[in-house]
């Protein structure tokens, strides 16, 4: 536990006010742990609580920049794991959707089914050496259909600075 809370110093101070700050801390505590599912209602009740709600309010409406977060987990990561003989490892994995309003699906190949299919394809970016492992960056593919389509992007959310990348080259896009 006391590696951690020393983690979790260093991305404390992204969260402005001590609730999301605390749930933060049970939400990543809840991932770790060794609950059979991680959806909201799982990890709410890891941390003792008896709805979702102050889970999904953290992911979608508290105020604190994911990107920041991730600056600072690459900064322990350095500073932990750090080692010359290290090396990234990128993957991507495949959500299967029903639909297409959400970000970046259409129909294309994911390893998740084995074949094209509806799709939103996400890619990891980790690190990893003889001291430990993990995830050090993250995006959502967004294929040229989407890219080439402001005003489906401007409906979904896409900021727009967002620009088609080779799913190779996306984690470093960050």
């Amino acid at each position: 536990m006391a590696e951690f809370d020393g983690g979790f110093a260093r991305i404390a101070g992204r969260f402005g006010r001590v609730e999301p700050r605390r749930r933060a801390r049970a939400y990543l505590l809840g991932l770790l742990s060794d609950v059979d599912t991680r959806t909201c209602w799982q990890l709410a009740e890891q941390a003792g609580d008896r709805t979702p709600h102050r889970m999904q309010r953290l992911l979608g409406e508290a105020v604190w920049d994911a990107d920041k977060v991730r600056d600072d987990v690459r900064g322990y990561v350095v500073d932990e794991l750090g080692d010359p003989d290290g090396v990234l490892i990128l993957d991507d994995t495949g959500d299967l959707k029903k639909g297409s309003a959400s970000v970046g699906t259409q129909r294309q190949y994911t390893g998740t089914a084995g074949r094209i299919e509806n799709a939103q394809v996400a890619v990891f970016l980790a690190y990893a050496s003889r001291h430990g492992y993990t995830l050090i960056d993250r995006d959502v593919y967004l294929p040229r259909s989407w890219t080439d389509d402001p005003a489906r992007c401007a409906t979904a959310g896409v900021p727009n600075h967002a620009r088609f990348a080779t799913k190779i080259t996306l984690p470093g896009e960050c």
